[in-house]
């Protein structure tokens, strides 16, 4: 299975995910509408704290011309942000509604991994199943 994450800045939410998904051996990318400047420090720590190292992760804007090439495309976009969201205007397959925890404290980040964690290990069942 192939599957792209996808958020708003690919920071924090789709990094995670992107992290986890790897270590369950998935084929993952993640993107964001407005790529930022780098992986949020934040969400390069509480993946440490979970043993798993995303520091040499990089933002990366959506590719629109590749998107078919998924399997599939889940958003992390949370109710919040739904206006900000990629996936009003890009045909994605699930969206988590994930809150953004950047600016947020650790506490926040760690409540986010753990339910993003949770999802990709659904995720890698579906794909071991089908």
């Amino acid at each position: 299975m192939k599957v792209l994450f996808i958020c708003v800045e690919n920071s924090c939410r789709s990094q995670i995910a992107e992290g986890f998904a790897r270590l369950l051996n998935l084929d993952a990318e993640s993107a964001g509408v407005n790529a930022g400047s780098s992986v949020n420090p934040d969400a390069v720590k509480v993946m440490a704290e979970a043993g798993v190292d995303i520091s040499k992760q990089t933002s990366k804007a959506i590719d629109y011309d590749k998107l078919a090439n998924y399997d599939a495309v889940i958003s992390m976009c949370s109710v919040k942000t739904a206006d900000f969201c990629p996936s009003t205007f890009i045909g994605t397959q699930a969206n988590w509604n994930i809150e953004d925890p950047k600016g947020q404290p650790l506490e926040v980040f760690r409540r986010v991994r753990d339910q993003i964690k949770t999802k990709v290990e659904q995720l890698a069942k579906t794909k071991v199943a089908n």
